[in-house]
């Protein structure tokens, strides 16, 4: 595990990340995996459908990419669900394949007949869940959990028991579950999910010591981004133990989405200084087939892979954004396959007007001009109420110049 806060040309994030007095206040343990559950959870994006080639193409990118674990999706949903697992499980990926199961026994033989090396088990726990939704006590989760946790072990498989809604449920309830799973039929692991991504990083690390406490396994962490922390969670959580982060690709998932894959990757990395391997250069190709494939568009300012992450529209600092990236980013642009660029719109300066009438070929123009070009670009900014593309930028100079020699 590294601790430095700056590597020349890759990165340059806060140093106080690393010092004792911060890093002695931490759990971290000795590696955390991510398990990808964008096949399953990310499909479940209302109007995203993946078919079977899909899901094949994206699974061997996120291997490609080092991803540890991939959730190939729930054979229980329909064939083609199922067919896409078996085509996955075949690849030999370095990835190793899990699926996605109620607590029946016929899930954990469909994981088998796919292929699967692993299965997460759901069950609710969530107060409000089993109050209203089932009609269940923590006893009833229990009694249909440990018959089917024994029988996925004893095939062979991985389980990762996975009572879900966790953060909200009564303490009792989850507390009894814990200790009844543990005296009954202890799976691989444990997960604590935060369903409704409504829990603070304070209490997830309160209850990844607590579970890891009540059951001694390890700890896997899954969330959603309802109140706009769903990597910030499950990285609270790392600090606090957990081994296992659950995400989905660009961020996908119902209602507001899960924890992002590429923002878990860089995290891990740079803040928290894993030697992870991940290949984050390839993290917009992966994202781009994401977004082509379920057809939801990657927004401007989202981290990692939005278009504008190293855009510099403010003519302040635009030598930089070029020449010395890390004054002006945390990230080289180069770390994730990235460049910078210089963009014209209301905030530009002359300096920006120089470079680009140099990038594009466009000739040299003197302290007058660069002011009259840079006026019209203004106006014209305020008028789109957007930046300027380069075609635009072309017209205003070439109109200016052609009214000029006239």
């Amino acid at each position: 595990m590294r601790d430095n806060h700056f590597e020349d040309g890759k990165w340059w994030v806060s140093p106080y990340n690393f010092v004792p007095e911060v890093r002695d206040t931490l759990d971290l343990p000795p590696k955390v995996e991510i398990h990808d559950a964008t096949l399953r959870d990310g499909e479940q994006t209302p109007g995203v459908v993946f078919s079977v080639d899909d899901k094949v193409a994206i699974a061997q990118m996120m291997a490609d990419i080092g991803v540890e674990r991939i959730e190939a999706g729930m054979p229980a949903v329909s064939a083609q669900d199922a067919e896409a697992i078996k085509q996955i499980s075949k690849l030999g990926l370095n990835s190793r394949i899990f699926t996605f199961a109620r607590a029946m026994k016929k899930d954990i033989d469909m994981a088998l007949e796919c292929g699967a090396q692993g299965v997460i088990i759901e069950v609710p726990i969530g107060y409000p869940k089993l109050k209203t939704q089932f009609g269940w006590t923590w006893r009833d989760v229990l009694e249909r959990s440990a018959p089917v946790i024994k029988y996925a072990r004893e095939q062979g498989l991985y389980a990762v028991f996975f009572p879900y809604d966790t953060t909200r449920a009564r303490a009792d309830d989850l507390e009894n579950l814990c200790k009844g799973i543990m005296a009954e039929s202890p799976p691989d692991s444990i997960g604590i999910v935060d369903t409704m991504g409504c829990a603070t990083p304070e209490a997830i690390k309160y209850m990844v010591r607590w579970v890891k406490r009540m059951t001694g396994l390890p700890i896997e962490i899954h969330t959603h981004n309802d109140f706009g922390m769903g990597v910030a969670t499950e990285l609270a959580a790392v600090t606090a133990g957990a081994e296992v982060v659950h995400s989905c690709g660009n961020g996908l998932g119902e209602r507001t989405g899960n924890a992002a894959l590429e923002e878990l990757m860089l995290g891990l990395d740079l803040l928290y200084g894993y030697d992870t391997g991940y290949k984050l250069d390839r993290l917009p190709e992966l994202g781009a087939l994401l977004s082509r494939l379920a057809n939801v568009p990657i927004a401007r300012n989202k981290p990692i892979l939005g278009a504008g992450n190293f855009t510099r529209e403010s003519g302040i600092g635009i030598n930089f954004v070029m020449h010395d990236p890390l004054v002006m980013f945390g990230t080289h642009p180069a770390l994730t396959g990235r460049q910078g660029e210089v963009v014209l719109g209301k905030k530009s300066g002359k300096a920006s007007i120089k470079y680009k009438l140099d990038a594009l070929g466009l000739g040299e123009a003197d302290e007058d001009e660069t002011s009259e070009i840079l006026d019209l670009v203004k106006q014209a900014g305020i008028k789109k109420r957007d930046i300027l593309s380069d075609e635009e930028f072309k017209t205003i100079v070439e109109t200016l110049r052609s009214r000029k020699a006239a």
